[in-house]
């Protein structure tokens, strides 16, 4: 039985990041089941590891690239973990200056993690306070004045 770590689950953030399946697939299991909060198109469970690679992939489209999770703490059960992390990103073609929840992320992120045999099996994002508001209104199809965006 492979031991849940700082260093795996740091490992596991840099594989994905990576876009490497086969370096992906060493941390997430192909049954993976993940859970986006919110109320946005991309909310909703993302019921295998292909459903959540192309979830992770819509998000880099419509950031244009410039989405990340930088890990600020990690906590570490027998089968589990917990980690922070401050998401970044700007709406693809909006300012990169914009305040605008609409257009700029740049808050805490709660991801608990259940593991099997090394891998993550499940996953849950979690969100405080006025951030779930700000997390919906990042994802949502409109922006402030009201112009659909592609999703």
């Amino acid at each position: 039985m492979t031991e849940v770590t700082r260093e795996r689950v740091e490992a596991a953030y840099r594989a994905l990041g990576s876009g490497d399946r086969a370096r992906i697939l060493e941390y997430y299991a192909e049954d993976l089941r993940w859970q986006v909060p919110g109320n946005h198109p991309l909310a909703g469970w993302y019921e295998s590891l292909d459903a959540f690679l192309e979830l992770m992939g819509q998000t880099h489209k419509l950031t244009g690239g410039t989405f990340r999770m930088d890990i600020e703490a990690v906590l570490v059960g027998e089968d589990c973990s917990a980690d922070v992390c401050r998401n970044v990103a700007v709406r693809g073609g909006a300012d990169a200056s914009s305040g605008s929840p609409y257009e700029r992320m740049d808050y805490p992120v709660f991801h608990f993690m259940r593991w099997r045999d090394g891998r993550i099996v499940e996953g849950h994002d979690g969100l405080f306070g006025d951030t779930a508001t700000a997390f919906s209104q990042f994802w949502a199809p409109f922006a402030p004045d009201g112009t659909r965006r592609d999703q």
